[in-house]
């Protein structure tokens, strides 16, 4: 049970049920976090424009779900690790690539460098080293590239704080988190 209120469609007010609805006819489903974001539907606009603008960048959507999955299982998001699971496969992830994208890296040389400067900054705190932005650089990622990663951390850790703090139902095929590292 979510500790934090879930909105849907019987409970929703009239701008929420129209933001879900938005949902539902894109996607076909309303994920339980975006249930959760919904009690403020200043926060789930945002989430949703940061989330459709993010996608729209230059990151193919395998690399932002590699991130994603990365970024969940270090902050130990079972809710997170789940969804990006399932999302991951419609990307095109097998596996293998998803255990190690949840390891921190990839079984794509490219990818596994942005995988891992993706753990690096939501480890430190965005607090990278020169280093580890001149090893991305040289792996081919653009000034953009590496702005985007950014930002799909960011957002990344947004979603795998509500979904902790929320503990909301899980609402994918449900995968365990490995042990924390």
């Amino acid at each position: 049970m979510s500790r934090i209120h879930v909105i849907d469609q019987h409970n929703a007010n009239t701008e929420q049920q129209e933001l879900l609805n938005a949902i539902q006819s894109q996607l076909g489903m309303v994920p339980n976090f975006l249930k959760v974001f919904a009690n403020s539907p200043a926060a789930l606009r945002a989430f949703l424009g940061l989330h459709g603008i993010a996608g729209e960048g230059s990151l193919d959507a395998a690399t932002r779900e590699r991130i994603a999955l990365a970024v969940a299982q270090q902050n130990q998001c079972q809710y997170c690790v789940s969804a990006h699971t399932a999302i991951g496969k419609k990307a095109g992830l097998n596996g293998a690539e998803i255990e190690a994208n949840r390891a921190g890296t990839s079984q794509d040389a490219k990818a596994a460098i942005a995988v891992k400067f993706a753990r690096a900054l939501s480890e430190h705190n965005g607090d990278v080293t020169t280093e580890e932005l001149a090893e991305v650089r040289a792996a081919g990622y653009s000034e953009s590239d590496i702005v985007e990663i950014i930002t799909h951390v960011g957002m990344n850790v947004l979603t795998n704080i509500l979904g902790k703090a929320s503990q909301i139902e899980i609402d994918f095929p449900k995968v365990e988190l490995a042990l924390a590292s």
